[in-house]
């Protein structure tokens, strides 16, 4: 009976030792320098039971490859009892430089208990080792991400295509993949082509036979000369490897491993479209084009309507161009067009119709020429230009009023001058005639309505004087109108060009990126979307106005090279007056 009363009183001691143990929370890295392209394991241990929410860091300038896994231990060690429980993460850096790890927190007790940041030091990429027998250099060697583009040197507005191919090699097994990069496409008008089932095929890379699947592919057509760079897609893999060892009956024993690939980015030089020879109606088109123009009814009776349908048909950068304007006479009321597009985007290119039809509507009776249309298109194959001219179109107004013949402004119209026989007359230089009535300036209205009119006028001032007062102290409103003041400013060149589609779209885009440069000191015309959009967060900017300021700056793009009326950029100029303000007020 001692010896268990005994034992029951060190376990006692020991448990009250355990659990008067402080509680702390530690984070241990698995390295404290390491390169861009390496990854690192973080754990974060605590030394009492009874955790609870752990809430790990944010990782900010960290990806995170692999975790949260969870591991608990207990065990006696010289008479103490020990105690931990741990979340380990798998992490690789997103840039160079000392980067800093934030707390992680737990709950014991009702209480929080954090642990230490650490600092980690990032450097260049480093060459890692090539073992043949390690997993990671086995699936690098075995598994390849590839972007193959039609064409490098596409003229400006011609179509070519981005494709995304996965290579894997027969001994390589892939279960899971998950896009952690989307390629960006700046400077390209652009439209994904959906693949279904993504079937395996086989195919050579390098010379040797792979296995491989089309992940994503693309239809792009450049909107600008210069060197345009597509970015990488970026994948995570998860991976079956095999490690050398094989089981009892003799299979290959593979080992799961997850690991990053990139396809290597891509540069495309699109050139500009000659200057020689291009016609003077030119309006963007590039690829092979039909031109019809087509009347409805050319018998009309005055007030009754016909439809002038244009039709481009073809393949080519369909969307991208205008379409001619139709002019007639003035005796027949024209309205605006009505748009159709039947167009179809696939691997070979853009194909379909795009068409503009007007209604007409004469006024009087008579016979009318509308005049000849003509349409010209670059043909990137042969690299020249082609134009196709139609017919003059008749309309003949059968029933209706007659149109009045006006006379010609230049026209003079002689008279016969008739002698009176008394053509010359003596002029008196004075006259006799006396004033009917006059009146005396003072005690007249006049005299009494400049006498009041001063009295009457301080109220006025006063009110005034109180109304820029109370203006003066609204810190808000005066903070709108400067807002607004400051906008006019920044788009004041855009507002100019309103009506001239390229120039009006190359200010407005302009303006944008002078006015963030102007508040931010900053120079955006070269930095992406994204980095814009990170920039604004961290000023506090809401997610609303940052959407709308790169839909603005998008459409400033895109618009250039689409069929856009003047009523639609009065209205983009207006939403980006309204964008500017909205980003003072919060800047």
């Amino acid at each position: 009976m001692k010896i268990k009363f005994y034992i029951a009183l060190f376990i006692s001691v020991l448990s009250l030792t355990a659990s008067a143990q402080e509680a702390v929370l530690t984070a241990k890295v698995s390295k404290n320098k390491l390169g861009i392209n390496q990854r690192l394991k973080i754990e974060f241990t605590i030394n009492k039971q009874g955790g609870d929410n752990f809430s790990p860091p944010k990782f900010s300038n960290f990806k995170v490859v692999g975790g949260p896994s969870q591991s608990v231990s207990q065990s006696w060690i010289n008479g103490k009892v020990t105690f931990s429980q741990s979340y380990s993460y798998i992490i690789q850096p997103k840039r160079k430089g000392e980067l800093t790890i934030g707390s992680a927190s737990i709950e014991i007790a009702g209480k929080n208990i954090n642990s230490k940041p650490i600092k980690i030091i990032v450097l260049d990429a480093i060459e890692i080792p090539k073992d043949p027998n390690d997993p990671n250099y086995i699936a690098q060697q075995n598994i390849h991400l590839v972007a193959e583009i039609s064409k490098s040197k596409p003229f400006v507005g011609e179509g070519l295509y981005v494709e995304y191919r996965l290579y894997v090699s027969e001994n390589i097994s892939v279960y899971d993949t998950s896009v952690t990069e989307a390629p960006q496409y700046n400077g390209f008008w652009n439209q994904n082509i959906k693949i279904n089932n993504f079937p395996v095929k086989m195919g050579k890379y390098n010379g040797e036979d792979y296995r491989y699947i089309v992940l994503q592919k693309a239809f792009l057509i450049p909107t600008k000369t210069g060197k345009l760079q597509i970015d990488p897609m970026k994948m995570d893999i998860v991976i079956g490897v095999p490690n050398g060892r094989t089981d009892f009956f003799g299979n290959p024993i593979t080992q799961n491993i997850r690991k990053e690939f990139a396809s290597a980015k891509k540069i495309i030089s699109p050139r500009a479209l000659p200057l020689k020879e291009k016609p003077e109606n030119y309006t963007g088109a590039v690829g092979t084009f039909k031109f019809n123009v087509s009347l409805s009814k050319n018998l009309l009776k005055a007030n009754e309507s016909s439809q002038i349908q244009l039709t481009v048909k073809g393949k080519g950068n369909l969307k991208l161009f205008e379409l001619p304007k139709v002019v007639t006479p003035v005796e027949l009321e024209k309205y605006q067009p009505e748009r159709t597009e039947k167009v179809r985007v696939s691997s070979s290119g853009i194909s379909g119709t795009v068409s503009d039809t007007y209604t007409i509507v004469p006024q009087y009776k008579g016979k009318y020429k509308i005049p000849n249309i003509s349409f010209s298109y670059f043909n990137p194959k042969e690299e020249k230009y082609h134009t196709i001219n139609t017919d003059n179109l008749i309309v003949e107004v059968l029933e209706g009023k007659e149109l009045n013949p006006v006379l010609e402004i230049n026209t003079v119209q002689k008279q016969t001058v008739v002698s009176t026989g008394k053509n010359f007359r003596y002029i008196q230089t004075k006259s006799n005639f006396k004033p009917i009535d006059r009146s005396e300036f003072f005690k007249s209205n006049l005299f009494y309505a400049l006498l009041f009119i001063p009295i009457l006028t301080i109220p006025i001032v006063i009110l005034i004087a109180k109304r820029n007062e109370r203006r003066n102290n609204d810190l808000v409103g005066s903070k709108s109108r400067k807002a607004e003041k400051l906008a006019k400013k920044y788009l004041s060149e855009a507002q100019k060009q309103l009506g001239k589609k390229e120039a009006f779209y190359e200010s407005l885009e302009r303006a944008l990126h002078n006015y963030l440069k102007g508040k931010l000191g900053i120079e955006t015309a070269d930095i992406s979307e994204e980095k814009i959009t990170e920039i604004l967060e961290k000023r506090s900017v809401d997610s609303k106005t940052i959407h709308e300021f790169i839909v603005v700056l998008k459409n400033s793009d895109l618009a250039r090279y689409t069929p856009i009326t003047n009523s639609e950029m009065k209205e983009e100029f207006e939403r980006a007056k309204q964008v500017i303000v909205q980003l003072d007020k919060q800047l």
